[in-house]
């Protein structure tokens, strides 16, 4: 029996039904039809906004973003001078590059159409190829509905007013659950590795805390940085000014999380079974070290894992340099120095405390008796002030005052300080007066925003009570009857324009202020003591500007003899500057001794 197919047959009829309607179709290129504000056309990227962090490039499905250096572009901080370019035959316009753009340079346009009969002109770095587009885009990211992370996880920490009772430590550390959550705002972008004086693997690091793979994440950061700790709770952070994130939000904690992945290990015994070092057998050569700093410090724990006989030689009765006798407790407790120091201790790094060079020992017997020297030593001697009667009693560098402090010792700041300076030092100072009970101002010659402190810590002395007089330049300590500090003069400053720098402090003519204080704390700066090396060895190692000379593998004028640290002209002035110092003096020694 056979059917009939009637819909079949009657099907095809029903496409007479379009006769005489308008067709969708165009007929290019001789009309054209406008799309709709929101349509997804091809890409146009802001090249001066953009910063090269490739993850567009990651993200997309079909592998058509690929990122390219242009020379052309002008290299600034934070940015790798790589742009994307897209292969317009892969991308099907689905906008994840564009939803995950950290700065929102790049977007679609509403141009669709391109036609061309050479398939290399399908690739096309937006921007560049199509600068006249910028008018015409149509569909950019937004922060509040983007699926990129751009708020931090907020730091607990100690509330002011209760904090400023006590050393206790002010920040409280992130929780597991909040670390986690922080680690996975990061994009892997490794802009921070590039600007990190000591190039850690940041993001490999980060990722691994992010798939809670904590054991990983402390392996990872010991590789090339033994002092991890310390670092997660003090570091600079230069890493964290050039983050991705940070242009639009907030950028990733990367000090936090390091931190983080460094408490998980509270034992020097759970260090060691973690990150499980491989130490080389003895090599036959001996390096002393001078001075038990963070550039020393790092020479010696690196040294020591490749097999040499690794001595240092510190004047105090305990080892970390500045950040243990510099910064306060309440930032840095103890405990977290002691472990990382017992830790390097375990694996074979010699330490002789309460022993300076030039006293206790000669450089020259330190010299004579070891394959190489290492110097890490620090900046330990303040700068004066510069104004009349600052060798007044009640006068005292801060740098001394943290000393005195950090050593268990007393000095009655009394009921009113001031603090002269604005960086971290002057910051550090104030707070620690503050716990004592005092009223504490801080004097500085220029405006807030031009302090190089730190701005947390900033924050942080205001949060405690203390005061900042900006634009205000002392002139002179005012003296009692006794001699002793009763108050400190300054002036008011205008800001000049400058052409190039930033504006400088002009003194305005009758401004003359006195502060009543009991004591006046100075923090203008610190420079190297270089008295304990006889003269016949500076012929060698040149020291200009107060800074050794060094190259790249920190080695001096003499081939046996590397510095690092503060007192070395690489870098800042900061520990993660002179735990680089350290790692690279490491590699500079093997090619020395081993041909390495």
């Amino acid at each position: 029996m056979s059917f009939i197919d009637l819909k079949g047959i009657l099907q095809p009829l029903g496409a007479l039904k379009q006769l005489g309607k308008k067709p969708h179709t165009i007929q290019f290129p001789a009309e054209s039809i406008e799309a709709s504000d929101n349509y997804r056309g091809l890409h146009f990227n802001d090249l001066d906004d953009c910063i090269g962090c490739g993850n567009c490039s990651t993200i997309c499905p079909n592998e058509a973003i690929d990122m390219i250096d242009l020379l052309n572009i002008k290299e600034k901080k934070g940015d790798s001078s790589l742009r994307p370019r897209i292969d317009n035959g892969r991308c099907c316009w689905c906008a994840l590059c564009v939803d995950v753009c950290p700065t929102g340079s790049l977007s679609l346009t509403k141009d669709y159409i391109f036609v061309t009969e050479d398939p290399n002109d399908f690739l096309w770095t937006p921007g560049i190829d199509n600068k006249d587009a910028a008018d015409k885009i149509s569909y950019t990211s937004d922060v509040s509905t983007s699926i990129s992370m751009y708020d931090r996880v907020p730091m607990r920490e100690l509330e002011g007013k209760e904090r400023v009772k006590s050393f206790a430590e002010v920040v409280l550390g992130y929780s597991e659950e909040e670390a986690r959550a922080e680690a996975q705002r990061c994009i892997s972008c490794g802009l921070c590795v590039e600007v990190c004086p000591e190039n850690m693997h940041i993001p490999e690091y980060i990722n691994a805390i992010a798939q809670a793979k904590d054991k990983d994440a402390l392996r990872i950061i010991y590789d090339n940085n033994p002092l991890p700790e310390m670092c997660g709770k003090v570091c600079t952070r230069l890493c964290e000014d050039v983050c991705a994130m940070q242009v639009r939000g907030d950028a990733v904690a990367i000090r936090w999380l390091k931190r983080y992945a460094t408490e998980t290990a509270p034992t020097v015994e759970l260090i060691k079974e973690i990150v499980d070092p491989q130490i080389e057998e003895p090599n036959g050569f001996s390096v002393g070290i001078v001075g038990a700093g963070p550039a020393g410090l790092t020479a010696a724990y690196y040294l020591a894992l490749k097999g040499y006989d690794v001595t240092i030689y510190e004047a105090q009765a305990h080892a970390g340099g500045m950040i243990m006798y510099g910064i306060p407790k309440y930032r840095f407790p103890l405990e977290s120095i002691d472990k990382q120091i017992q830790y390097m201790e375990s694996i074979g790094v010699k330490i002789k405390y309460n022993t300076k060079v030039g006293k206790d020992i000669s450089f020259k017997e330190i010299y004579n008796n070891n394959d190489a020297v290492f110097v890490g030593i620090g900046l330990q001697i303040p700068w004066n002030i510069g104004i009349k009667n600052e060798d007044s009693p009640g006068v005292i560098p801060a740098i001394d005052y943290l000393t005195i402090i950090n050593s268990d010792g007393k000095f009655d700041v009394g009921k009113k300080v001031a603090v002269i300076g604005g960086g971290n030092v002057a910051i550090d100072g104030a707070r620690v007066a503050a716990r004592y009970g005092a009223d504490v101002t801080i004097l500085y010659r220029r405006r807030v925003e031009d302090m190089p402190a730190d701005w947390e810590e900033i924050e942080g002395a205001e949060h405690e009570g203390v005061k900042i007089v900006p634009q205000a330049i002392p002139t002179k300590i005012i003296r009692n009857k006794e001699g002793k500090v009763k108050g400190v003069e300054y002036v008011m400053a205008k800001m000049v324009a400058q052409d190039g720098g930033r504006p400088r402090p002009v003194a305005i003519e009758g401004s003359e202020t006195i502060y009543e204080c009991d004591t006046v704390i100075g923090a203008i700066g610190q420079q190297a003591d270089f008295d304990w090396l006889p003269e016949n060895y500076k012929e060698k190692v040149i020291i200009e500007r107060g800074k050794i000379q060094v190259n790249n593998l920190r080695q001096t004028g003499d081939n046996k003899i590397f510095a690092g640290g503060d007192a070395v002209k690489f870098g800042n002035s900061d520990a993660i500057s002179a735990i680089a110092d350290g790692f690279n003096a490491v590699k500079g020694i093997d090619k020395l001794l081993l041909n390495k």
